[in-house]
């Protein structure tokens, strides 16, 4: 039977809903996002998202979609290496973030060989077969059927094309989990409120990680959408994860 209800956060909330919920915490983030994304994490973020595009071995001349790419932090990496014979399509299901990102490639002298597209994760508007790589840097555990994602992520890669899942997973070091719970349910919000002027928003991504499939369980995600020689890599001792798989 279909599923009723979907997680958003710690709360259960129609499957209908949890998209317009999730498009309301973003539009209300955005503006601050990227200096948010600075202090949550000490700027280890940018380590993070270069390290999961320098899995992903992106060539000159390929075509890359950059899934729920928000604000263009990954597209910024990823444009210049598929130079100018290459694509990188930038597509986030939130039209306050893909203008924010759009505005900051532009200002970035990043333009020519990207495009962008508002579209939903679940259902995207690209042709099977037709991209070299897929990328989803901390944007997985917003959508609402994660499972379909996956499954559209498989679907637009040609046979050899590559996905890389960026995102929050679960501790591997057992004193780090404390530390960790604190820090997002204490720490966070309040820079969140002082910062952002959103408490709740920043709440509610805190909640989101801890809903989101651990390692293990998300590996077997892309096992089930036909992925071959899927892997994963532990950065912050498991706080993050890049998961990988291949179309084969």
């Amino acid at each position: 039977m279909p599923q009723d209800t979907t997680d958003f956060g710690f709360n259960e909330v129609p499957v209908a809903d949890k998209a317009h919920r999730v498009r309301q915490v973003f539009d209300s983030v955005a503006p601050r996002y990227d200096l948010m994304n600075d202090l949550m994490s000490m700027g280890l973020h940018r380590v993070w998202k270069r390290f999961a595009v320098g899995l992903a071995a992106v060539r000159p001349g390929e075509w890359v979609l950059d899934l729920a790419g928000g604000t263009g932090d990954l597209t910024r990496l990823l444009a210049p290496r598929v130079g100018d014979g290459g694509r990188v399509l930038l597509a986030d299901i939130n039209g306050a973030m893909l203008s924010r990102g759009r505005d900051r490639l532009i200002d970035a002298g990043i333009a020519g060989n990207v495009d962008y597209l508002q579209v939903d994760a679940e259902h995207l508007p690209v042709a099977d077969k037709s991209l070299h790589c897929v990328v989803i840097g901390f944007g997985l555990r917003n959508v609402t059927d994660k499972q379909a994602a996956l499954g559209e992520m498989r679907r637009v890669l040609k046979p050899g094309g590559r996905a890389l899942v960026l995102e929050f997973s679960q501790p591997v070091l057992a004193p780090l989990k404390p530390l960790y719970d604190a820090y997002s349910f204490q720490v966070l919000p309040r820079i969140g409120r002082l910062v952002a002027g959103d408490a709740d928003s920043y709440r509610y991504l805190a909640e989101s990680i801890r809903r989101h499939p651990d390692q293990d369980t998300l590996l077997g995600m892309l096992h089930q959408a036909g992925f071959s020689r899927c892997q994963y890599f532990h950065l912050a001792g498991g706080i993050v994860a890049v998961h990988r798989g291949y179309r084969l």
